[in-house]
């Protein structure tokens, strides 16, 4: 399954996916909440993952499939490489992570390589981790957030009022702005505005 909001690149993908004789395309998607349904009724061995997709990012996208559908393994395909979103995503039980303007043969091999049930970091990946290791990064990150509150600020970047939150979390109105005061609460965060920097930021939602 490829999971991309930009339909050129998700062709792209597709593309190369099926040039391989032994892979096939079960389905795509262009959003996390059309990708766990689809997901459910597909159930593909690898998920493909663009990390900025909106209604729910790559990373929570791929601990929401991993939760339900164990077997899966997950790919990020992305242009973030920032440190912190590449150890979040570490954390979540992702096991493949590539960036977009590396080669194409990136890609196919990491395919490969979780389709033997191996991980695959490219080596820009691996460096940054490095680095960060080194330097003992403790900065505020949002895996301290839990994944019901990273749901909902992702949600609030992206301009939805808590009515619109709650029907699309399955949640009442005033879940949802108990989410929205504890995530702020934990970020040390003042306002509205402050989240939703908080979230680009930290590559929840797009600039």
């Amino acid at each position: 399954m490829v999971a991309d909001d930009h339909e050129v690149m998700r062709r792209g993908v597709c593309r190369m996916i099926e040039e391989r004789p032994d892979w096939h395309i079960v389905g795509e998607a262009a959003s996390g909440q059309e990708a766990i349904k689809l997901a459910r009724e597909t159930t593909p061995d690898i998920a493909v993952l663009d990390y900025s997709l909106p209604l729910m990012n790559g990373i929570e996208l791929g601990r929401r499939l991993k939760r339900e559908l164990p077997h899966i393994e997950i790919l990020i395909y992305t242009m973030h490489d920032r440190e912190d979103t590449i150890a979040e995503a570490m954390h979540a039980g992702i096991r493949g992570y590539v960036l977009k303007h590396e080669p194409a043969q990136h890609l196919l091999a990491a395919i490969h390589a979780l389709s033997a049930r191996k991980p695959y970091f490219s080596s820009v990946v691996s460096q940054s981790l490095l680095e960060r290791v080194l330097r003992h990064d403790q900065a505020m990150s949002p895996s301290h957030l839990t994944p019901r509150e990273r749901e909902v600020v992702q949600l609030i970047a992206e301009g939805r009022i808590n009515k619109d939150i709650a029907g699309l979390l399955g949640i009442s109105a005033k879940t949802v702005e108990t989410h929205r005061s504890m995530a702020m609460s934990k970020l040390e965060l003042r306002s509205t505005a402050e989240l939703v920097r908080y979230a680009m930021r930290h590559n929840l939602v797009e600039p």
